[in-house]
């Protein structure tokens, strides 16, 4: 067997372990190992194996994972998410749709020490749902409300797929977290527009809070919104660190977890050794369970590497007689596929070794790129069959509301349709990526 037959059966006994339900990460490594085997032999197949399993995570940049996700972790158990929650909500009070825009600004907010989309939609989706439910909320528009702002942790920073882009590309992280600011920002207000204007042509959708609610004076207002401090000083501690060259992300994500456990030990939510051991415990698990996939993805993209199959796709589209405009069209089409039947690190591990140098050489941004890919899987996340952050908003609601995934995916559209726009927008407006980051880190 040639090798250029191999990478094709590469990519399909992929696909086929994954249909049949197998682990994403054990997917990666049993491909890679079975097609790896066959083109250089067991022994050589064994020592790629050990190679990529010790040199791709043997790097700095693989610790700050770990720490932020014990950074979000501590966060959500010190109930920051209910202090961005309580403090957006009360400055919106009387705005038509105004939970679901406070659901979208905390998102937000929290994405700032969480960079979790999961997680988001599953901690707003036990604080913010029931909150609806009783203020009579369209239920299909409260959980596709949910589910598709839990999306800005993927892009706002820190972000664990900005991270992991990164290191299969080798490209900076801090310009990268950069880069996701605004096109972040530009998600949730666009989202807001979008509910208030449903709202307003459509009441029934979200009934208006109680009057008394609405004429809470400034001064109380002002004085519930302070709560947010926590989450505000913390981002600003990540964020400014790496961007004054004082912090490595590693650094400040170490100095997030750490400000954070303080933050929730003065207020008294994380006073108890047992919340600390828990979120530790739970944090081991997560980054084992994504070191896993990065490693079996990182492998198969070498395996993959090695067939010669992205080179030669490269010269191939490179050669078409077409604008480049018409090649990136493609490949984002072939992502935006994807991303509804694959998790993100899949796509990554499977797409960046082929159409990664090629973008380069047409004389694409790198950093740009990272941001549309992003959008890209945070469409996937919410999109049919495989809507990550669908399933995880109907784990987390109650029997009684009875919800049906159909009512999610339903109520997401809309919202799904206000990210692909941005999605244009971004790609038509490159600076609004580059324009932050260019300006901070040069």
């Amino acid at each position: 067997m040639d090798f250029f037959t191999g990478g094709i059966l590469c990519i399909l006994l992929l696909l086929v372990l994954m249909g049949m339900g197998l682990q994403i990460g054990l997917s990666f490594l049993l491909s890679g190992a079975i097609i790896s085997t066959l083109l250089l032999g067991f022994n050589s197949s064994l020592s790629l194996l050990g190679q990529v399993a010790y040199f791709s995570i043997a790097t700095p940049t693989w610790a700050c994972i770990p720490l932020f996700i014990l950074m979000g972790s501590f966060a959500a158990i010190g109930g920051f998410t209910r202090r961005a929650y309580n403090g957006v909500n009360v400055l919106s009070k009387g705005v038509p749709g105004s939970l679901g825009i406070a659901t979208c600004f905390s998102c937000a907010l929290f994405g700032a020490v969480s960079g979790s989309s999961i997680a988001t939609t599953a901690i707003f989706g036990k604080m913010a749902l029931p909150e609806m439910n009783r203020l009579n909320y369209d239920k299909s528009f409260s959980v596709g409300c949910i589910a598709s702002a839990g999306t800005f942790a993927s892009m706002i920073p820190p972000s664990m797929m900005m991270i992991i882009y990164a290191l299969f590309t080798q490209q900076s992280v801090g310009k990268l977290f950069a880069a996701g600011i605004i096109p972040g920002l530009l998600t949730a207000l666009c989202y807001a527009v979008l509910i208030y204007y449903r709202v307003k042509r459509n009441p029934s959708l979200a009934p208006s809070g109680s009057s008394d609610e609405n004429r809470r004076p400034s001064s109380g207002k002002l004085r519930e919104a302070s709560q947010m401090w926590p989450v505000i000083i913390i981002a600003s501690v990540v964020l400014g660190g790496i961007y004054s060259g004082w912090f490595t992300p590693t650094e400040a994500a170490a100095a997030g977890a750490l400000i954070t456990l303080l933050f929730g030990w003065f207020l008294g939510s994380l006073r108890k050794f047992g919340d600390v051991t828990g979120a530790m415990k739970d944090s081991a698990n997560t980054t084992a369970m994504l070191f896993l996939i990065n490693i079996g993805a990182l492998y198969y993209s070498r395996v993959l590497a090695v067939t010669g199959l992205p080179s030669e796709l490269t010269m191939l589209l490179q050669n078409l007689e077409v604008p480049r405009f018409v090649i990136l069209l493609g490949i984002l089409g072939i992502m935006f596929l994807l991303g509804m039947i694959m998790v993100p690190v899949g796509i990554y591990a499977l797409t960046l070794p082929v159409v990664f140098p090629m973008l380069v050489s047409l004389g694409y941004d790198p950093i740009w790129f990272g941001v549309i890919a992003l959008k890209l899987t945070e469409i996937g996340s919410i999109t049919p069959p495989v809507g990550l952050n669908v399933y995880a908003m109907k784990g987390v609601i109650s029997k009684d509301m009875n919800i049906s995934l159909e009512d999610i995916f339903r109520g997401v559209w809309p919202f799904c349709m206000c990210d692909i726009i941005v999605l244009v927008v971004l790609i038509v407006f490159p600076q609004l990526s580059l324009w932050l980051p260019n300006l901070l880190l040069g």
